[in-house]
């Protein structure tokens, strides 16, 4: 693979959608309270969720990675139904990666469970599109993107953005081969 050099900006086209979200906590009884895509065209979107009423889990240790309170997605959130819907208008069709793909699918599931919705596009696991070596290195690749697109609030669209860079990393190395 090349070296970690200063990265080129490439055609955002050459990168898939790529999804994060940030959740109440770790584990069964946490929830999705917000969610941040960015497009193949470089478009993002993200959205604070609105807790349900049966939605009641909140880790300190999460909100003290993500900064994001209680009290900011219950003000500021938009509802599951809502976010669910704009989810569906913006992804239709497409495959989205995620690189939590497990908690992820668990998030968005509970999400479209709630908002009775199925979502129109398809989650999938962003280690999919990752060579054994790729795979190796892809810690070391996002933290040298991370450091290149400057400090950053830990917040969904940010991660997606960072995710989406370091794909297109390992696509414009394919390509030089």
């Amino acid at each position: 693979m090349g070296s970690l050099g200063t990265i080129a900006p490439m055609p955002l086209h050459s990168a898939p959608a790529v999804l994060d979200i940030e959740a109440s906590g770790f584990g069964r009884r946490s929830y999705p309270i917000e969610v941040g895509c960015v497009l193949p065209d470089g478009k993002s979107f993200c959205s604070l969720i609105r807790p349900e009423p049966e939605w009641t889990h909140w880790d300190p240790q999460a909100e003290e990675l993500h900064h994001i309170s209680r009290e900011l997605v219950c003000d500021k959130g938009r509802s599951a139904l809502e976010v669910a819907q704009m989810l569906n208008a913006q992804l239709r069709g497409q495959t989205v990666y995620s690189d939590g793909w497990a908690n992820d699918f668990t998030w968005i599931s509970a999400l479209f469970d709630v908002a009775d919705l199925s979502p129109y596009f398809k989650l999938e696991n962003m280690r999919s599109l990752l060579t054994e070596e790729e795979a190796e290195q892809w810690h070391t690749v996002k933290q040298k993107m991370s450091q290149e697109l400057g400090e950053q609030r830990h917040r969904a669209s940010n991660d997606a953005r960072l995710l989406q860079r370091t794909l297109q990393w390992f696509i414009a190395q394919r390509s030089l081969v």
